[in-house]
């Protein structure tokens, strides 16, 4: 299986494009909600709090997928399958500042539940698309 983002699709991971993040809950249903994330180069990194149930649901089982389309052609596309590798507390929110600021806003403010909130690091096992 490769981990490698290939070339042709590496603009996805890299500009600041909104995708979907599919998890697995407790009844084995998919829950799928639209995210901002960055690319470390090794992995994708989310904001998130521990108050919600995609946390719970990684917790229960840290199996995930994340989905982006290409905006410029719908037709082009990357998965990226993995696992829940690390949760960092983020107690300020300084990474939800950090991608709101990445996403265009550049006064981009720490939420009310930033004691809540941590960041969820996707380890890559599989990388689909075209």
């Amino acid at each position: 299986m490769s981990t490698e983002i290939p070339a042709h699709l590496e603009h996805l991971v890299t500009n600041p494009n909104f995708g979907s993040l599919a998890t697995v809950r407790p009844d084995g249903t998919a829950q799928v909600n639209p995210m901002w994330f960055e690319f470390d180069g090794t992995n994708v990194l989310f904001t998130h709090t521990t108050k919600r149930a995609k946390f719970r649901n990684l917790q229960h089982n840290p199996s995930m997928a994340f989905s982006i389309f290409d905006p410029e052609d719908p037709e082009s596309y990357i998965e990226l399958r993995g696992v829940l590798d690390e949760v960092r507390p983020d107690p300020t929110g300084a990474f939800y500042v950090h991608l709101g600021k990445r996403y265009g806003n550049a006064t981009q403010e720490a939420p009310p539940d930033s004691a809540d909130r941590v960041i969820l690091v996707m380890r890559i096992s599989k990388v689909i698309g075209r």
